[in-house]
């Protein structure tokens, strides 16, 4: 948590981190913690992502809690073959575990693609490094403390 508290300073960003001992590791927990609704959070996904040289790169997805993403969307948009990531290997590559994925302050840079949908809310959450944490941002602070692409991600 310190990372992204950190992180989102050097942002210019709030720094105001809250936590929640209930847990905020799925997007209905966050959502019923926060008191939003669950398109409202904004939910750090990763992907294992390959490219044509075998190179394994970390791909994260900040999509709405409202709906799942879809691989093959992620596979034409970044160009990786896109697999499943297991836990060890997010923990390696972001320095955090599932279900408290920040979308900054990794520890590997990754591929970042921002939900459109996102961009429906003027105000969304997302983890702050840990299951208990959570910070509120915009959409389009996100993208640019990211530095994503604003993609649909979702199944369509």
């Amino acid at each position: 948590m310190a990372r992204v508290r950190a992180a989102l300073r050097a942002a210019g960003h709030p720094d105001e981190v809250l936590e929640f001992p209930e847990g905020t590791r799925s997007a209905a927990d966050a959502a019923a913690a926060v008191g939003c609704s669950v398109a409202q959070i904004a939910k750090s996904v990763i992907f294992k992502g390959t490219g044509p040289d075998g190179a394994e790169r970390p791909v994260l997805v900040v999509a709405s809690g409202a709906h799942p993403v879809d691989p093959a969307r992620l596979a034409a948009l970044t160009g990786l073959s896109i697999g499943r990531a297991e836990g060890a290997w997010v923990r390696q590559v972001t320095g955090f575990a599932i279900g408290g994925v920040a979308p900054l302050a990794h520890a590997t840079p990754p591929v970042v693609l921002v939900d459109e949908a996102l961009f429906a809310h003027e105000t969304v959450w997302a983890a702050a490094g840990s299951p208990r944490h959570v910070f509120a941002s915009t959409p389009a602070a996100l993208l640019r403390m990211s530095g994503g692409t604003r993609a649909v991600v979702a199944p369509g």
